[in-house]
């Protein structure tokens, strides 16, 4: 294990999160709020750390994946603490659980939230609080990379330990030329949302902190009642938008160099939008009831199905009144997520299909013992590494679930509650049902439950197996 890497790296994430703490300050200044002290103690606390951590770049430069998965968990958690502080500061959430559970949930893009009244926290700690999910949602380390030239090796074994999806693969020969294309897109989709959503004459700071929570698919509302009080226009943006963001990103650069024959071959977006559009028509069918027409009922169910399948978690109305039929559709949704390689949580529609693939193959096996069939997805063979990782990542997750479910029991709430809240926070979607439905919050739970939960949605972000690494003995010997 090189530790002396490990720890470079580290300082590197404290000085960036020092960084970008900025423009929650320069927030504060607009607005006049004494919290920029807060925010200022925060960013010294992470260079006072971080600086000594990247004073000398280590000699020894051996990083391999088992590196690449404890840095990307450690960084995590480490950035997590350091985000958590403006909140403490501020007395905005003075319990270091709290703090640490709306931290975690804004940086892995959950956006479940313990503030039971979001709008009387200052501008500049929403500001902050909804950044996190702008941050999160391409990953710090994908940025990192991005803005500076290291090895190879390194850069690619940071990128997969962070990156979401069953593999991992460059758009172009460089790692960081990859990154550098990543945040371009996204930071391009970003800036186009929030000018629409300007023209829908929605206040710059709420076109920002919302623009924030649907790009990092996130979802942290800066109203109590979430997206429900803006327009239809602005509500239909934002649909678009966290659909849009929920795609793989590969999608939007064959797009853009033209090799748009290619990107419609991708078999994981088709089935993506084709989950989607089938869950809207369901939803809405069941909504006809409820809604005054056909039309409303057709917008509110795609706005909480692209809200859910991408993670993101905002919310235009209570779906935990909606009939059975269609809440059951909605949790169905929060286990499949979006697309690998975007900024959504959730499965990744990839590993379903590589999973309904399997059971198809294992089927046409039974009938012909002898016969052979490979399986395929963008018209190519699915390597055997793939098929055991999606595999033993099923086996795990299933497991990891359970075992959270049965841990919140103790709290002696509901199943329905115990079982969407983990459901919420370990595919990074946020609200679920009954008690923690999207007109609640995860206030009302104990500190030992709010900290499965921590850990729960940081396992979610980072695809479980680099933060259950920290938890095997092999991994902390130096050979």
């Amino acid at each position: 294990m090189n530790y002396r890497m490990i720890s470079y790296i580290i300082g590197w994430v404290l000085n960036t999160e020092a960084v970008l703490m900025v423009p929650a300050c320069i927030t504060a200044l607009i607005y006049g709020e004494r919290e920029i002290l807060s925010l200022l103690c925060s960013m010294g606390v992470c260079l006072v750390f971080g600086i000594p951590l990247v004073f000398r770049r280590p000699a020894n430069r051996a990083y391999y994946t088992k590196e690449g998965c404890v840095t990307a968990a450690l960084s995590w958690i480490i950035m997590s603490l350091m985000g958590s502080l403006p909140f403490i500061f501020s007395g905005v959430l003075p319990n270091p659980v709290d703090a640490m559970f709306e931290t975690v949930s804004g940086f892995t893009t959950t956006g479940s939230s313990v503030i039971t009244d979001v709008e009387i926290v200052p501008r500049c700690i929403i500001f902050w609080r909804s950044f996190t999910h702008w941050i999160g949602g391409m990953g710090v380390l994908v940025f990192l990379i991005a803005l500076f030239p290291s090895a190879g090796n390194i850069q690619m074994n940071l990128m997969r330990a962070e990156s979401p999806g069953p593999s991992v693969s460059r758009l172009v020969p460089k790692v960081q030329s990859t990154s550098k294309i990543l945040y371009k897109l996204y930071l391009a989709m970003t800036l186009l949302q929030i000018v629409l959503l300007l023209l829908g004459h929605m206040p710059l700071f709420d076109a920002l902190t919302i623009t924030f929570g649907s790009a990092g698919t996130g979802g942290f509302g800066i109203k109590n009642d979430s997206m429900a009080s803006y327009s239809v226009y602005c509500q239909v943006v934002v649909t678009v938008f966290m659909i849009l963001f929920g795609v793989n990103f590969s999608f939007y650069f064959l797009l853009l160099v033209r090799r748009s024959l290619q990107c419609f071959k991708m078999e994981e977006v088709r089935w993506y939008f084709g989950i989607i559009t089938a869950a809207i028509l369901l939803i809405a069918w069941d909504l006809r009831d409820i809604y005054s027409n056909v039309f409303t009922a057709i917008q509110q169910a795609a706005f909480q199905v692209g809200s859910i399948i991408t993670t993101t978690g905002y919310a235009t109305t209570d779906f935990n009144v909606w009939p059975a039929f269609s809440k059951t559709i909605l949790v169905m949704l929060m286990f499949a997520g979006s697309c690998a390689g975007s900024t959504g949580g959730g499965m990744k529609v990839s590993r379903l299909v590589i999973l309904l693939k399997t059971i198809r193959r294992e089927l046409h096996l039974y009938l012909h013992p002898q016969g052979v069939r490979a399986i395929k997805m963008d018209g190519k063979p699915v390597e055997q590494e793939v098929l055991r990782s999606t595999n033993v990542f099923v086996i795990t997750y299933i497991i990891l679930f359970a075992f959270s479910v049965l841990l919140l029991s103790f709290d002696e709430y509901d199943l329905v509650t115990n079982f969407t809240a983990v459901a919420a926070t370990f595919n990074n979607i946020g609200p679920g049902l009954e008690l923690v439905g999207p007109a609640a919050n995860f206030a009302f739970l104990s500190n030992p439950s709010k900290l499965v939960l921590i850990f729960d949605m940081l396992a979610g972000r980072l695809e479980l197996f680099p933060l259950l690494l920290l938890f095997v003995p092999e991994t902390w010997r130096k050979f």
